[in-house]
């Protein structure tokens, strides 16, 4: 795929459309925002990548709590270090837009919730899960019991084999009881 930056065939449109759930116009807004993060010299290159530091920047991703997440999770970098190619940013799009499946959405919400990476939500994946959505401040910050009894009862709900741990099929079967989940795992451009 070796067209640059700057430029974006209609071959590797098609391509696009057919890999991702998103629409020509989409991809072609993706793309206009994706080359505006770059610098003049990258947008001469070949598969360039955006680090994370400037992802960060669009709108659309600065008030996400789990904004970090998202990218190391989409980045297809060797360095783990969150930095996103076009077709990774892409893929982010993809899996965050209206069209994407139930189960598309909820694979990569739990990769994004699994912050140890290890395949499963154990206490301490939910404790930084609940700090992200509470804000880790001292006004919104749980006391120590409260996440104690929040994470007993995430897990009494969720935790069906009771392992102590809530693994993909079982945080699916969760999900699946959510009729908000999939309309509101979204970032529109």
């Amino acid at each position: 795929m070796g067209t640059t930056a700057s430029q974006l065939g209609k071959d590797m449109l098609s391509e696009y459309q057919e890999l991702t759930f998103l629409t020509k116009q989409e991809i072609l807004l993706a793309h206009k925002r994706f080359t505006e993060l770059l610098t003049k010299d990258e947008k001469d290159l070949p598969n360039t990548r955006v680090s994370e530091e400037r992802i960060l920047t669009l709108p659309e991703l600065k008030s996400n709590p789990f904004r970090k997440r998202i990218c190391h999770v989409f980045s297809t970098s060797e360095y783990k270090d969150g930095s996103l190619t076009f077709e990774d940013f892409l893929d982010l799009l993809s899996a965050f837009s209206d069209s994407a499946t139930l189960e598309i959405k909820s694979h990569y919400a739990f990769r994004i919730f699994d912050f140890d990476d290890d395949g499963t939500l154990d206490c301490g994946d939910l404790e930084k899960l609940v700090n992200c959505l509470t804000g880790e401040t001292d006004d919104t910050r749980l006391t120590t019991e409260e996440m104690r009894q929040l994470i007993s009862n995430i897990l009494e709900e969720s935790d069906i084999d009771k392992d102590g741990t809530v693994n993909l099929s079982e945080f699916q079967h969760v999900i699946s009881r959510s009729p908000d989940f999939v309309s509101s795992f979204k970032i529109v451009l």
